[in-house]
């Protein structure tokens, strides 16, 4: 009976994500073969005195101050966790009907740029700088108390992004150091953090970097795999480890670069071989063509979209449960994908410097003056 339950609530998720993506797509023969797919699901809503849902939309959910909020950690539709400037750190459990104000004590000088969750008590927390600015922090009762975990020793080092790939085990990255991205590893869910031997890192191209603008330059996928983003060198490139940092190997990616404000900003995998780049220039008066890509590959390969997102954008994320459909938020809007990242149109101009959905079903964006939103019909 648990198992039926089980393969019951994926079949709801599934077509709450495919319901979703149906409702963002406009009106046309493929809608139209859509709808009538899900006669029967309509018409159970009707007789059980549904109603026609509305366009999805962002709710913007006031979070009371005006952080930059580039680091967004969602955990359910309710639960959901934001980093920003002047070592802000929020968390609601009302789905940003209230936010508590749970930042380290202390941190007011800090940048605060990516955060992950594991629920809605325990998170680990990254501060981005050069030397020891860059800081981690991690609290397991749900923000009352931090503990910094981690000081970055090294003048050198400037840490932008973490990941995890499950509660124990974590990875963070820098910028070149020595010539090489240095990478920062985690077995016990943050508590401690020891340096990664370079061996298995590949040379670093001139001027390159991360880029710490959305919390998405360094994301896993499964218990093993993670990527890396890269840009500011002659070539935008994305690098792939299947064990865990220890070895690694760059690709080109087909998006922009050549100058210290171009390249991929954030990436997004719903599995171990399908993934997203997004990126672009991110200085307000300059253009951003070609500024998206998909692999099939794991990151082998990277194919350049054909239609591809209108502007920079610095965050993707997947939609629930959905093999085809996900969102790129930047300063100017959000952008929708039903192909799985081959073609891209706006549907919303709202500024927005990251996103992350949730396995029940929930999207949440953040960005600039303390903006957070919850994707809402």
């Amino acid at each position: 009976m648990r198992g039926m339950g089980k393969s019951r609530r994926m079949v709801s998720m599934g077509l709450a994500g495919a319901a979703l993506a149906l409702a963002f797509a406009p009106a046309g023969p493929a809608q139209a073969d859509g709808a009538k797919a899900a006669g029967s699901q309509a018409d159970g809503a009707k007789a059980g005195g549904g109603h026609a849902q509305a366009k999805p939309h962002w709710a913007l959910k006031g979070s009371g101050t005006d952080a930059r909020f580039r680091g967004l950690a969602a955990v359910s539709r309710d639960a959901a966790w934001v980093a920003g400037s002047k070592g802000t750190v929020l968390r609601t459990s009302d789905g940003g009907a209230h936010w508590r104000n749970v930042s380290p004590p202390g941190a007011g000088e800090l940048e605060f740029r990516d955060i992950e969750a594991f629920d809605s008590r325990r998170a680990v927390v990254l501060a981005i700088g050069e030397g020891d600015a860059s800081r981690v922090f991690r609290t397991d009762d749900g923000g009352a108390t931090w503990t910094e975990s981690f000081r970055n020793p090294d003048p050198k080092a400037f840490y932008d992004c973490l990941t995890f790939f499950d509660a124990r085990h974590g990875l963070a990255m820098s910028d070149p150091v020595d010539g090489k991205y240095r990478i920062l590893s985690t077995r016990d869910g943050g508590r401690s953090w020891d340096v990664l031997p370079s061996d298995g890192m590949p040379a670093a191209q001139e001027g390159e970097a991360g880029f710490a603008a959305s919390g998405q330059c360094l994301v896993s996928s499964g218990p093993r795999d993670v990527w890396l983003a890269t840009g500011g060198a002659a070539r935008a490139r994305v690098l792939h480890s299947s064990d865990r940092g220890l070895t690694w190997r760059a690709t080109d990616a087909p998006i922009p670069a050549g100058d210290p404000a171009r390249g991929v900003f954030g990436l997004a995998f719903r599995d171990r071989t399908h993934g997203i780049a997004v990126g672009g220039d991110y200085r307000a008066d300059q253009p951003s063509p070609r500024a998206s890509a998909t692999t099939r590959d794991g990151g082998r390969t990277w194919t350049a979209s054909a239609t591809p997102v209108p502007a920079y954008r610095s965050g993707v994320t997947w939609l629930p449960h959905s093999r085809t459909s996900a969102l790129a938020v930047g300063p100017t809007g959000t952008d929708l994908t039903l192909d799985a990242g081959r073609t891209w149109r706006t549907v919303d101009t709202g500024a927005y410097d990251t996103a992350d959905c949730t396995h029940d079903g929930a999207c949440w964006a953040s960005g600039e003056k303390g903006r957070v939103a919850r994707l809402e019909r």
